[in-house]
């Protein structure tokens, strides 16, 4: 069998274990797995190995560090003061506390990656809506509205998303850069996605709720003093973010430093375990995405990448806005078969090894970033923040089938894909 086959069969395999999690098995394994496997097999060599870890490296530990400041928030009650600010001030209204979940959402999957909005989230707005008793076909629009947006809106930072962090780190494109030239995709997707859920759901939210049964804000705090302290976190934070870039430093760097100093904060206040906040930090999607990237690269190296680099070399004859669109249909695609985190990887390698100019090359760059970041909603297998999203739904007793979340899935994101990437095709014309 050719080296192409048997990387297609390693990935197959691989795969298909992640999914299938036969009794319980942590996702990390599979990957792990398929990686030495394809080591082994001499899919990949050594030097390939360490050239996936020097691209993935810095995104691998910003990313720790931001899922371990979103625990240490969660434990304090931050998010759930949120949501309830928000439910608190619609007043009843069940279409305002809708957008209200989707803006929130987004908030957060802005600033604390996409995996965290959905892994920290999805149990407090499933609690919420349990408390104020909607029927089963009244909770499935505020489910689905924070599983969408968690990935759709994880655009317009750096940090906001695993696979953007890969994509800036390889390229070399700094925080305020990247941010100038995608805030404006990530607010077209915002409003796309709120406008397309409350198009699909609308017959199913409730027009009125009860908000006296919800607790009040302030009782979801569990250490005022931490709570204050929060707010500056948060400011030095995005601070450290622009520094990063002005002083092109690791953006790991900010997080981790950040990170510690708040989990000392935490255990100052007494808000919660420390070993138990670290215990929490979903370490499987470390492990997973490191060996996904490597099991990937075998693909992209038995001839992937080469075929990708011609077809997207082709679209760039056709103007700046074509090979924005075509580029990030194909993430998309991919993102949807064979998860979004190898996809950005072996697009970008693609990218970098296609003849095009200088501004159709920046121009696919960002279409990578967005198609990687909302293809995955065609497909429960595209992003591992849907996957967790489901499995922590499936353990708080409400199960979404594949079925019905392809369903949906295919219904909401191709026009929204298509709408955003236009979006970021129109205004890298303007600011090019």
């Amino acid at each position: 069998m050719s080296h192409a086959g048997i990387a297609a069969l390693i990935f197959i395999a691989t795969l298909t274990f992640v999914i299938w999690q036969p009794r319980g098995l942590s996702i990390g394994w599979p990957a792990t797995v398929g990686a030495i496997l394809a080591w082994a097999l001499h899919i990949v060599s050594w030097p390939d190995v360490l050239t996936v870890f020097h691209i993935v490296w810095d995104a691998t530990l910003a990313f720790v560090g931001i899922i371990l400041i979103a625990t240490v928030l969660d434990h304090l009650g931050f998010f759930e003061w949120a949501a309830l600010i928000l439910a608190h001030r619609a007043r009843g209204n069940g279409r305002a506390v809708f957008f209200g979940v989707i803006l929130l959402g987004a908030v957060v999957s802005a600033l604390f990656a996409n995996d965290g909005a959905a892994l920290i989230l999805t149990p407090i707005v499933l609690e919420k809506i349990q408390l104020l008793e909607f029927k089963p076909r009244h909770m499935i629009p505020f489910i689905m509205a924070g599983g969408f947006v968690s990935d759709t809106t994880s655009i317009p930072f750096t940090i906001s998303n695993l696979v953007n962090i890969v994509s800036a780190d390889y390229f070399h494109v700094g925080f305020l850069a990247y941010a100038g030239r995608m805030m404006v995709p990530d607010l077209v997707s915002l409003i796309a996605t709120a406008g397309f859920l409350y198009l699909y759901y609308r017959r199913d939210i409730p027009a009125r709720y009860r908000p006296d049964r919800l607790p009040l804000p302030a009782d979801a705090i569990k250490n005022p003093a931490m709570f204050r302290w929060s707010w500056w976190v948060l400011g030095i934070l995005v601070m450290g973010y622009v520094m990063s870039d002005l002083g092109h430093f690791p953006v790991s760097l900010v997080a981790l430093a950040i990170a510690a100093g708040f989990l000392a904060l935490a255990r100052h206040y007494r808000v919660g375990s420390i070993r138990e906040m670290i215990q929490e930090a979903p370490w499987a999607i470390i492990v997973f995405s490191l060996g996904m990237y490597v099991v990937v690269f075998g693909i992209g190296h038995a001839g992937l990448t080469k075929i990708l680099a011609s077809q997207l070399a082709l679209s760039g004859r056709y103007g700046l806005i074509a090979a924005t669109i075509f580029t990030g249909l194909v993430a998309a695609f991919l993102s949807s078969v064979m998860n979004n985190l190898p996809t950005v990887m072996i697009n970008a390698l693609a990218i970098h090894a296609a003849h095009v100019t200088p501004v159709i090359r920046q121009a696919m760059i960002y279409a990578n970033v967005v198609g990687s970041d909302l293809g995955p909603k065609l497909t429960p297998i595209g992003s591992l923040a849907t996957l967790l999203w489901l499995h922590v739904l499936k353990k708080r007793g409400l199960t979404i089938t594949w079925g019905q979340y392809t369903r949906v899935g295919l219904a909401l994101t191709i026009p929204i894909l298509m709408l955003t990437l236009l979006g970021l095709g129109v205004w890298l014309v303007w600011v090019e």
